[in-house]
């Protein structure tokens, strides 16, 4: 009932923009979010690029493989992570772009550029995006998904996300996919600057 009870706000304002989130709400019925928010960014971003472009199996197998490398930590620490050696990460199923972007996030968790998570929750939004997006192999995509994740943002829109473009052409019945700058457009000429990404 908490987890519902968290997002009548965000439903409020979305069933009055107009009969179509009105009826989309209704045939969906609440929303059943449930952020998993005891992680600190740097975990959060490790696990998000293993499991990029990949099925939840596949993900979880890589994370089982990288967890066993270091098994007096529940989870690698950056250390851990920048001394273990290219072939091992291999061997768990990165790839080499993914090996270079995981030593990347573990040597920012040691410079602040990935905050922790008692900073992360007092910066704001685009900040976060901006910082974390400068290294190479994370995308703003991928910092949206730990600001609704990870740090419960609930005003957050994954523009670039297939999905949600693909949710809004069937919710306005359009021909096409509206492309990332429209959306977030529309969103603004809504009243907010973003919508709720988790509805």
């Amino acid at each position: 009932m908490q987890t519902q009870n968290r997002y009548t706000e965000a439903e409020k304002f979305l069933r009055n923009l107009d009969d179509d989130w009105a009826h989309a709400i209704d045939l969906i019925g609440p929303c059943r979010h449930d952020p998993k928010a005891a992680r600190e960014p740097y975990e959060a971003l490790i696990r998000a690029i293993a499991y990029q472009q990949l099925t939840a199996k596949a993900g979880d197998a890589i994370l089982t493989r990288l967890k066993a490398l270091c098994p007096e930590n529940p989870f690698p620490t950056p250390d851990a992570i920048i001394a273990i050696e290219f072939d091992a990460l291999r061997a768990c199923g990165f790839s080499a772009s993914k090996i270079a972007t995981i030593k990347a996030i573990a040597e920012g968790s040691k410079t602040g550029l990935v905050p922790s998570r008692q900073i992360a929750v007092r910066m704001d939004d685009e900040a976060l995006i901006s910082n974390i997006s400068a290294i190479k192999g994370i995308g703003r995509w991928t910092v949206e998904m730990l600001l609704m994740y990870s740090l419960e943002r609930a005003d957050i829109l994954p523009a670039d996300d297939f999905g949600v473009r693909e949710g809004y052409r069937a919710l306005k019945g359009l021909a096409e996919q509206p492309k990332p700058k429209a959306l977030r457009e529309i969103s603004i000429a809504c009243g907010q600057p973003h919508l709720s990404g988790p509805v």
